[in-house]
């Protein structure tokens, strides 16, 4: 048995240890009432993410996965990994985590809850289980806050169908929250991001410019309506969308996040070998992000994102440098990004504004066998 009386850490370090020794609720100073979560990190949502370029050099250098039973891996740099279990069940896995991008608990919650579950739906798979993740500055912040934001993770997990079986925590200075999750889906029905073929239409399913009203909102500089409908759209599953491209057969989707839409439309080229056009007056956009811009409201992961994915991209003329940097804005819970067939891109359209996915759009075509290629335009 230890003699406190003797040990050298009672005696002379209790006011460094005591943290260690007392109540959370008793210590933590902070309120769910009185705090703003975004105000306690360094970057919002998806922008906290390792950039696209730092994430290549790295994955380079690890081993390959040779598995058969492996269909899809981190080589391909698509949503989620694929195991083959049989002829007619995989599972698909995926995992997400990341640091505030909404001020209030419990909607911060429920849009990483719905974040992370996109990529499963990206696949085209059904997300069944998930274990939560999460770094929470215990000592500081008080429990309440941390219980709200899992009670958020779990109610949208049960939206989408997802029993929570597990999780873990770390004591962490920086709040960070998240779930792996896994999948299932038939292994001769996977939506990858490498079957993009000359002459098929782009669809995507939400609005983007959530990096930019975030880090305006960080800044005290988004109005509460912005505020208010990127929280809405960054809270909404992506389950009914990803149902609607399985029953059409859709082979080629993705979900737009960290890496902003021509980040992750290069994935697409690239893996494709196409050139796309985006036609950027038919993209949607949530209101004001192009004027936050010329108010300098971008991120550092924004330029990060330029810095990367501009290699792919051939700019019009007549697009502003504001307009440009809207499609490098880091995304937190997106939508889908579809490539489908011309013939059946206005049913699939239709489909989805029938079923309240309202800023469905046609945002640009692909047009020719390539290296990879995007070429960002107006048509109108």
């Amino acid at each position: 048995m230890i003699d406190w009386k003797k040990n050298k850490f009672k005696t002379n370090n209790t006011t460094k240890l005591e943290h260690c020794l007392s109540n959370p609720e008793q210590t933590s100073k902070n309120t769910n009432k009185e705090i703003r979560l975004t105000k306690l990190v360094e970057s919002a949502g998806c922008a906290s993410k390792i950039s696209q370029d730092n994430l290549r050099k790295i994955l380079a250098a690890l081993p390959k996965i040779s598995d058969p039973r492996v269909l899809v891996s981190p080589d391909t740099w698509d949503d989620a990994g694929v195991y083959k279990l049989d002829d007619k069940i995989a599972l698909v896995q995926t995992v997400d985590v990341f640091t505030p991008c909404a001020d209030d608990p419990y909607t911060f919650g429920q849009i990483a809850a719905a974040n992370s579950v996109s990529d499963i739906y990206a696949m085209g798979g059904k997300p069944m289980t998930a274990l939560s993740i999460i770094g929470f500055p215990i000592n500081t912040v008080s429990y309440k806050v941390m219980r709200q934001i899992i009670w958020g993770g779990i109610d949208k997990m049960k939206e989408a169908g997802v029993v929570i079986i597990g999780g873990h925590s770390i004591n962490d200075k920086e709040i960070k929250f998240g779930f792996a999750v896994t999948g299932s889906i038939n292994p001769a029905k996977i939506i990858t991001n490498n079957n993009a073929q000359p002459g098929d239409i782009l669809i995507l399913t939400k609005p983007i410019g959530t990096g930019v009203i975030n880090f305006a909102n960080k800044m005290d500089k988004a109005s509460v309506s912005a505020v208010m409908a990127v929280n809405k759209s960054m809270a909404e599953l992506n389950k009914t969308a990803s149902e609607i491209i399985a029953e059409m057969g859709v082979t080629t989707a993705t979900d737009v996040t960290g890496f902003g839409l021509i980040g992750h439309l290069s994935e697409i080229v690239v893996q494709s070998g196409v050139t796309a056009e985006i036609y950027a007056d038919q993209v949607p956009l949530f209101d004001g992000v192009v004027d936050y811009i010329r108010k300098e409201m971008i991120s550092c992961a924004l330029r990060r994102n330029k810095e990367y994915a501009s290699q792919y991209l051939e700019v019009a003329k007549n697009i502003s440098q504001e307009m440009e940097n809207v499609f490098y804005d880091p995304q937190t819970s997106g939508g889908l990004l579809i490539a489908i067939g011309e013939e059946q891109g206005e049913g699939l359209l239709s489909r989805l504004k029938k079923k309240g996915i309202k800023d469905a759009a046609i945002i640009g075509k692909v047009i020719s066998k390539s290296g990879g290629r995007i070429l960002l335009k107006k048509i109108s």
